[in-house]
């Protein structure tokens, strides 16, 4: 009976590695593809058949003005949509949670519609808006766009910090001095940040990534996602596999930076220099 449980165990074992290799495989596949046609040297279409390693278009990117354009229209539009989404979405879920006004449930039910509804309809929906408004497409209706829809994201997120907080540390700010502009800074922002950050990355993901409703409002500043789509009909260039390994490369730069504990010794080390600097004084 021992022998059949153990070899009953190892085949379930061996079992569920292989299923999870199945699905690694699957999920990064495409992405070791995408890498290893960066530095495909072939320059023939469909550029799919191995011609050796080269660098050569890693230099022909950066020799390629359009789609670096629509790079930098990317990041503008992303960095910018996850600063003013962050800002309203907090304000509005900190506004939601403390005060009771009229109305107060129909804008919680209304929060909801950015996320379930399908993104056609949203491009759809805001380009009829800017027709009958006269908003320009092109910029400033993408950042319109993209704000609209990554609110709620943050909204949620920080809402979700906000059930678990303790009110009594305001009054016990404000009890020892504080005004509520302090307390707001000095005490409610510090407690919210984990859910700011949640909901700033999340708004900078979705802004960077987002292809449907961008395609109905970007006028003539074409995102890095829209040229991508464009360059599929006459097959995508090895320039573009190039730019997506270089974003990844970054993307991975960034996770083992928040991931290794850096920036929490970094602030460590600069709180231990303050309290050093106030002791010597």
């Amino acid at each position: 009976m021992a022998i059949k449980r153990q070899t009953k165990h190892k085949l379930s074992r061996g079992t569920g590695i292989v299923f999870c290799a199945l699905i690694y495989a699957i999920l990064f596949l495409p992405i070791v593809i995408v890498v290893a046609n960066s530095f495909n040297g072939n320059t023939e279409k469909p550029y799919l058949s191995w011609g050796g390693f080269s660098l050569r278009w890693y230099v022909h990117l950066f020799q390629n003005g359009p789609l670096l354009a629509s790079f930098g229209n990317t990041m503008l539009l992303a960095i910018t949509t996850t600063v003013l989404a962050t800002a309203l979405g907090t304000l509005g879920a900190v506004g939601l949670y403390r005060y009771k006004f009229p109305g107060r449930n129909l804008i919680d039910s209304l929060l909801y519609i950015p996320v379930v509804i399908p993104e056609i309809v949203m491009g759809i929906s805001l380009l009829l808006v800017y027709v009958k408004v006269g908003v320009p497409r092109g910029m400033v209706g993408l950042i319109i766009a993209h704000v609209t829809f990554c609110v709620s994201f943050v909204i949620f997120n920080v809402r979700a910090r906000l059930d678990g907080y303790d009110p009594s540390l305001e009054e016990a700010s404000m009890d020892l001095g504080a005004n509520r502009l302090v307390t707001f800074f000095k005490v409610t922002l510090p407690m919210l940040a984990p859910g700011i950050a949640g909901g700033a990355l999340l708004s900078f993901t979705l802004s960077i990534d987002d292809v449907v409703v961008s395609y109905f409002v970007y006028g003539q500043d074409l995102t890095f996602p829209l040229k991508v789509m464009q360059s599929i009909k006459g097959g995508v260039v090895p320039d573009v596999n190039a730019l997506s390994t270089l974003i990844l490369l970054g993307t991975v730069l960034v996770v083992v930076i928040t991931q290794s504990g850096l920036i929490d010794k970094w602030r460590e080390r600069r709180t231990a220099a303050k309290l050093s600097q106030e002791r010597g004084r």
